[in-house]
Formats: structure tokens, C-alpha cells, sequence
């Protein structure tokens, strides 16, 4: 389906989430197939994301990395837009998609207006998942779909977010 060319404060806003910190909603009815918004940010390589970002030092997983291939890291949280603010969901409106290695996020559904726009991060960690893995990767989505965590579970093709 194509999509649609126009501005993305036309159709989202960002406030307060009741899946985790600010979320991003739709101000408008947003179609399926829209491209809403590139997720932007500074790219960096997997040393620079092991310098700034140590989930092993974390309770709870935080970050606004999303990972485009094996050597490049968009950080939203530097020179970021609204498109950091996207929550995960485990039944997701939107998903995340590569277009010559920049990041977009599309609506798989027709998306209501007010509705919070969601995708699936299928973050991946190196090694076993335990317990306190899965603690620290936790999910709050909401969703009588949810899976309890952010990580990949099982092979699905979308991108993944750190």
C-alpha cells in the first residue's frame, strides 16, 4: 500500500502513557499502510552503544536504541524526534520498516484517533534468558496478547529495537 506524504505532527502527538513514560498517540485516524515517521536519531557502531548503553547495570531495560544491521545503532535519544516515544506493544498497531537502511514506522491496522501507537521491539540479548533476563525486559503493554517481555521470542522478520 503506498504512503501517504505528509507531515507527522499532523497525525501524532506525544503525552503521558499508561504503558510506560510518554507515548506517542494518533491525532487523527491514521490508515493502514501509512508511513508515519522515520525513526531518527545518531547512528553509531556497536562500540559507542557498549559505551553509552550497559543493560547489565540496569534494573529495567531503558534505552532509545534501535538497531538498523550488525555495525549501525540509531540512538533516538540524540538528535532524536518523536518517533523515540513509541512504545512496545505485544499487539501492535504499527511496525517497524527498512527502507535502504533507514528505520520508518508504518500502521498495520487503521490506528483510531487518540489510540497510542505501538510496535513490536523484538529485542534480542546475547545469551540465556533467565528469570532476572526477563525481569529486566519486562512488558506492561496491556494487551490480553502480551507475552510478559520486550525480546524476541520467535522469529517474525521485523526489525529489531535495542
Amino acid at each position: 500500500m503506498a504512503a501517504r506524504r505528509e507531515s507527522y505532527k499532523n497525525l501524532i502527538e506525544v503525552r503521558s502513557s499508561h504503558i510506560q513514560g510518554r507515548g506517542v498517540f494518533a491525532r487523527r485516524r491514521i490508515r493502514k499502510g501509512t508511513r508515519i515517521i522515520e525513526y531518527i536519531g545518531e547512528r553509531i557502531g556497536p562500540e559507542e552503544e557498549a559505551r553509552r548503553y550497559d543493560d547489565d547495570s540496569m534494573e529495567r531495560h531503558h534505552t532509545f536504541l534501535f538497531a538498523v544491521d550488525e555495525n549501525t545503532t540509531i540512538d533516538g535519544g540524540r538528535f532524536g524526534n518523536d518517533s523515540r516515544f513509541i512504545n512496545h506493544s505485544c499487539d501492535p498497531n504499527c511496525e517497524s520498516v527498512d527502507v535502504e537502511g533507514r528505520i520508518y514506522i508504518e500502521a498495520i491496522r487503521t490506528i483510531p484517533e487518540g489510540t497510542e501507537l505501538t510496535y513490536d521491539y523484538n529485542y534480542e540479548v546475547d545469551g540465556r534468558v533467565t528469570k532476572k533476563v526477563l525481569q529486566r525486559y519486562i512488558c506492561e503493554c496491556g494487551s490480553p496478547k502480551c507475552r510478559k517481555t520486550i525480546l524476541k521470542l520467535k522469529s517474525n522478520g521485523h526489525k529489531r529495537r535495542r
